[in-house]
């Protein structure tokens, strides 16, 4: 294994890491449960299983490429020698330490707001300090960089389309939270979408 093996894996182990510590934590802390993906109904709690469901499936080919088994699901690359260069594999390094800062950080500006999906039952505060104050979403962010990354380190079709859809699909989901937000947080939402972009300073 390289570093950029080590890398791959060490992130997804402190990615989850902190997502159940933090899982754990809000539960006994405040009783809420702040899982609540799938918890939509009709149309939306399938694309929310199916998303959850990719997610998973792409955990699985990070550490299949990162341990070189050779059972890897999609080793297929693209078979272009630039995606092979020690500068694209580096800055993909940097794509994903970059998601890994950003995911941090939101999770800390986060405090106790923080879910997984939209908790219609027990919203928490809105959160416009910390890292809210340079995106709206620093969680998407964070997930874009990292797949991008993990795509520039691996080079195969299934990272670049994964990619890909991804970031369509974490678009879609900002819009459906912004509708929520919207309703629940009224003004004080608006003034923090004047102020602060979607993801950076567009």
């Amino acid at each position: 294994m390289t570093f950029l093996d080590y890398l791959q894996v060490s992130i997804v182990v402190i990615v989850l890491a902190v997502i159940a510590t933090k899982a754990i934590y809000l539960r006994l802390a405040t009783g809420i449960n702040p899982i609540v993906i799938a918890s939509s109904k009709g149309a939306w709690r399938i694309v929310e299983i199916l998303s959850l469901a990719s997610v998973l499936l792409w955990l699985t080919e990070v550490i299949l490429q990162a341990f070189h088994s050779r059972y890897d699901i999609f080793p297929k690359r693209l078979g272009f020698d630039f995606l092979d260069g020690f500068v694209v594999k580096i800055l993909g390094a940097g794509f994903v330490g970059l998601g890994l800062v950003t995911f941090l950080s939101a999770f800390f500006s986060f405090g106790k707001s923080w879910r997984i999906g939209i908790d219609r039952k027990t919203p928490g505060t809105l959160v416009t300090g910390g890292i809210f104050g340079l995106t709206r979403n620093p969680i998407y962010v964070a997930s874009n960089l990292y797949f991008t990354g993990i795509f520039l380190i691996n080079g195969t079709w299934f990272f670049l389309i994964f990619a890909l859809l991804a970031a369509i699909a974490c678009h879609f989901q900002i819009l459906r939270e912004e509708e929520f937000l919207r309703r629940q947080y009224g003004r004080d939402f608006e003034d923090y979408c004047q102020r602060t972009g979607r993801y950076f300073i567009w």
